[in-house]
């Protein structure tokens, strides 16, 4: 294609063009976000490693009766009704790795944000939540931790 032909081109189709650039400029912005957000998405395999390496701590803002249908082994859970950045125990784990859990990974994600902003070093939240976790095949405890 030459010069001229896409001259032609955006001339004929303004809107399109202007519509690409636009979704464009959005993506790099989406994806430029996630290095200044202060938490990041994990894993399944990516959580397994930070609780066996870094020995994180598991937050589940499931509710209640999710929490005790099936957790990651180890996790607490807590209501995000009441979850608290400033929490007396949340503030004693402002510098080590803490991982935020719930049943699709969109609750956890808020409660993750939450934390980074309250300037919380290592957040993670696990993406897909326990669905992806299972789909991993990786063990669930059951009942009241």
């Amino acid at each position: 294609m030459t010069i001229e032909q896409l001259q032609v081109f955006f001339g004929n189709h303004v809107m399109l063009c202007l519509g690409l650039v636009g979704v464009t400029i959005a993506l790099i912005g989406n994806e430029l976000s996630r290095f200044t957000r202060g938490y990041r998405a994990i894993s399944p395999a990516q959580l397994t490693a930070l609780i066996n390496r870094e020995n994180a701590l598991v937050v589940d803002v499931s509710a209640p009766v999710d929490f005790e249908k099936g957790h990651v082994i180890g996790s607490r859970s807590v209501v995000m009704s009441q979850f608290d950045p400033e929490n007396k125990q949340l503030a004693k784990v402002r510098e080590l790795p803490v991982a935020l859990v719930c049943r699709t990974g969109t609750t956890s994600a808020t409660a993750a944000k939450r934390l980074g902003k309250a300037g919380f070093k290592q957040v993670y939240w696990l993406d897909g939540g326990i669905t992806a976790w299972q789909q991993a095949d990786m063990p669930l405890a059951r009942g009241k931790s």
